[in-house]
């Protein structure tokens, strides 16, 4: 387990952060909420989901493991997607939950011949030969969100996201604080190593910590399931969902359940900035999805066109952070429009 507390994280991934930034001012506009017109949803089959407008000769491919309307996906989507028109890049998000699928979509993009590639790694063992292909092809590789530790061992260029251990160890301890002696640490996938990491970081701070399975989708049985174990044990006063889905979902529960157990989540989207606002969600660990889609093209450009690396072998952090009542307000209207 990385000992680096998550405060010393959040100061690397403001240096790291505001590198990449005076590189992105000298030859884009600042962010702003993509245009309807021109982009599609991604899909879960993996096809083509869209490509941001371009000008220029750089292709680049982003796969992700996100399924299709995932609210997480979509805003790291509208970053790349952005970032591409920025930057005169051209950029085309396939996305697809099965390993194996998405292996097949790396592959794809590699006998396509693209400039580059961004990758999300849930499943690294099942994505290895494939972006080590890519790798050998000559095409640069930039992983993200999952899969830090094996990212350069495969052959990539940098990773972007955020330490899954110590943004867990960080829920913990936010746990701790607010006085919880029992946290269930509902995982929505199975399988997908970075869930498992901020359940691990969790109980390392926190102690007490119980897992339960569920499957994302099935919505009806999350909260079934969540309502389930807060029954069978009243002690649990402490829910940790690891997705936006879930903690509005367990929100429910616990009121079903007659629990008083507070809900904590990581990831944002405009429902979970609602449930803080009300009271409901105690907060989110917020890892800015929206970066990881961004940065990683910009990144690739300037590979491309002036030999930069960025992270000198370390990961470029993008959380954690944390929005809670006292500065859920500030994001709000940026989770609104699909960029936080």
């Amino acid at each position: 387990m990385n000992s680096l507390s998550p405060r010393t994280y959040r100061s690397a991934w403001r240096a790291a952060v505001a590198v990449i930034g005076l590189a992105v001012v000298t030859s884009c506009t600042s962010p702003s909420a993509p245009e309807d017109e021109g982009s599609a949803d991604s899909t879960e089959g993996g096809s083509d989901s869209g490509s941001a407008a371009a000008s220029g000769d750089i292709s680049i491919a982003v796969i992700t493991h996100g399924g299709d309307g995932d609210a997480f996906w979509s805003v790291a989507q509208n970053g790349a997607e952005q970032a591409g028109e920025d930057l005169g890049v051209e950029v085309n998000y396939t996305s697809d939950g099965d390993a194996a699928a998405q292996a097949r979509l790396i592959d794809n993009a590699v006998a396509q011949g693209v400039s580059g590639m961004v990758v999300s790694m849930a499943n690294p063992d099942a994505l290895q030969g494939s972006i080590e292909a890519a790798v050998e092809a000559g095409i640069p590789v930039i992983t993200i969100n999952s899969g830090e530790a094996e990212s350069i061992e495969f052959g990539a260029l940098a990773h972007v996201g955020q330490s899954e251990e110590v943004a867990g160890e960080g829920a913990g301890e936010r746990f701790t604080e607010e006085g919880a002696t029992k946290l269930l640490c509902v995982i929505p996938e199975a399988g997908n190593i970075g869930l498992t990491q901020r359940c691990e970081g969790a109980a390392s701070s926190f102690g007490d910590v119980t897992e339960l399975q569920v499957d994302l989708n099935n919505p009806t049985d999350v909260q079934a399931r969540i309502r389930g174990a807060l029954q069978a044990d009243p002690e649990i006063d402490g829910v940790l969902a690891l997705n936006p889905q879930v903690a509005t979902a367990a929100v429910s529960a616990a009121g079903e359940a007659g629990s008083e157990a507070q809900v904590a989540t990581f990831d944002l989207s405009a429902d979970v900035i609602a449930g803080i606002e009300a009271g409901d969600i105690l907060f989110a660990v917020d890892q800015q999805q929206y970066l990881q889609g961004y940065l990683p093209v910009v990144m690739i450009k300037l590979f491309i066109e002036n030999a930069n690396t960025i992270g000198g072998g370390l990961p470029v952090l993008t959380g954690p952070g944390f929005v809670d009542e006292s500065n859920a307000a500030d994001v709000a209207e940026y989770a609104e429009r699909g960029t936080r």
